[in-house]
């Protein structure tokens, strides 16, 4: 069932991001993206003690493909 949407204001939307209103069968964003981080790297908060005495992050990957994109439409 349509909806009415009053003023919609949008100050950013990223590379991969969708921005929707309104009915949709499908949304299917176009973008992939691999992030490789070391130990510690992702924490957030107050008061963080992180101890990492050897760490190593191991970039390799024998994959062609981890999220092929090709036919996602």
């Amino acid at each position: 069932m349509p909806g009415i949407v009053g003023f919609v204001q949008v100050i950013n939307v990223s590379s991969s991001g969708v921005f929707h209103i309104g009915d949709v069968y499908s949304i299917a964003p176009i973008s992939e993206a691999k992030t490789f981080s070391g130990a510690g790297s992702f924490n957030t908060g107050q008061n963080l003690s992180i101890y990492n005495q050897l760490s190593s992050t191991i970039t390799y990957d024998n994959d062609q493909a981890d999220q092929p994109i090709l036919l996602n439409m």
